[in-house]
């Protein structure tokens, strides 16, 4: 097996006709953040990332047969394409290839890949790898029928379901008519989400919010409503009569919609605007063909709500037997171990919050 390495933006036509191809052929891989859009958007702002193209030689030449979009850090450490906000990662590549992630990584010049949303299939990575945890993505099985997904969502949690209808109902009553606008094109509700979502971040005492940086606004606004089936910016838009309630930035692929950036007005909350949107949200989905729904790595209570099943992920890494990995090892280990205490001391936690503050205060 052959590996060149690219800047997305090398990506040729036929390369990306291969990937989408890919796509289509497994379920697994037709996630929207598997795709060459996304990775071509997160290329466009950060300089460090690469795509991987693997090929086997064929009567007719090389064969494409898989895709491995990374990004390239210091002491040749890997990371996932869109490290922080990627929710799917791992190879795109053709059913049933058997791939030597040493090799690979040697290829790629890494030392080592780090994951945190490792997707389910990509065993050689699981086999080679050094798994540090699994969690769980719940999500919304439709099957392109709203009618089957409201049903099983009914005989695994009926009370949850009858409370949102409920509201829904009330909304309707007290506030207008509730109706959902599956995606709208305006990119002035785009603003307003994010600075929605801004807003609730800072309510949660969330200092590392990605949309109060222009490069990664850069990045939602370039696939947003984007012409593709593989890849495209969604905004969904709840209204009650002329009021807007809640919206939710989604990735939409053939099969898969991916939640994103949900947010909604706080003066309607009492309403559980979120699972109002998200059940609507269903329904149209599933008459427009979409399989799945991906809620987002999570246990929020809402996610379990609505949920008909989990996707596992993994949480570890691939290392090589280099003197750079084994920086690498010794220089995270230390780091997560600062961490973990941070997080388990509240006391500890309190100050290093002050202290970071005051970091910040003096830039």
């Amino acid at each position: 097996m052959d590996v060149t390495v690219l800047r997305p933006d090398e990506l040729t036509t036929a390369d990306i006709t291969a990937w989408h191809a890919m796509q289509r052929a497994d379920l697994a891989l037709a996630n929207p953040f598997f795709s060459p859009e996304f990775t071509r958007a997160v290329g466009r702002q950060r300089a460090n990332a690469r795509v991987a193209r693997l090929t086997v030689p064929a009567p007719d030449g090389p064969r494409i047969v898989g895709f491995f979009p990374f990004e390239r850090h210091a002491l040749g450490a890997g990371k996932p394409i869109g490290s922080g906000f990627c929710d799917c990662q791992g190879l795109i590549h053709e059913p049933d290839l058997d791939w030597d992630p040493q090799e690979l990584l040697r290829a790629c010049d890494l030392s080592v890949w780090e994951y945190d949303h490792l997707a389910a299939g990509q065993t050689p990575f699981e086999d080679s790898g050094t798994p540090r945890g699994r969690a769980s993505s719940p999500i919304m099985e439709l099957n392109g029928d709203r009618g089957s997904y409201l049903e099983r969502l009914e005989n695994l949690r009926r009370k949850p379901l009858k409370a949102a209808r409920r509201k829904e109902r009330k909304l309707s009553r007290e506030v207008g008519q509730v109706r959902l606008v599956f995606h709208t094109p305006d990119p002035d509700l785009l603003e307003t989400l994010i600075r929605w979502k801004s807003a609730q971040l800072r309510a949660k005492g969330v200092r590392r919010n990605l949309l109060s940086q222009e490069w990664f606004r850069v990045i939602l606004r370039e696939l947003f409503d984007l012409p593709s089936d593989s890849c495209s910016g969604t905004l969904s838009a709840l209204y009650a009569g002329e009021e807007l309630v809640a919206m939710r930035y989604e990735l939409r692929s053939r099969q898969v919609l991916a939640c994103w950036f949900p947010a909604y007005d706080t003066r309607f909350a009492w309403y559980s605007p979120g699972v109002v949107l998200s059940l609507k949200v269903a329904e149209a989905a599933a008459d427009l063909g979409i399989a799945l729904i991906d809620l987002g790595k999570g246990a929020e209570r809402h996610k379990q709500e609505l949920k008909t099943a989990d996707l596992t992920l993994t949480e570890g890494y691939v290392a090589r037997r280099t003197p750079r990995a084994a920086l690498w090892r010794a220089w995270t280990a230390s780091d997560r171990t600062v961490r973990a205490v941070v997080r388990s001391h509240p006391r500890v936690r309190r100050v290093a919050v002050k202290a970071a503050g005051a970091v910040e205060r003096l830039h």
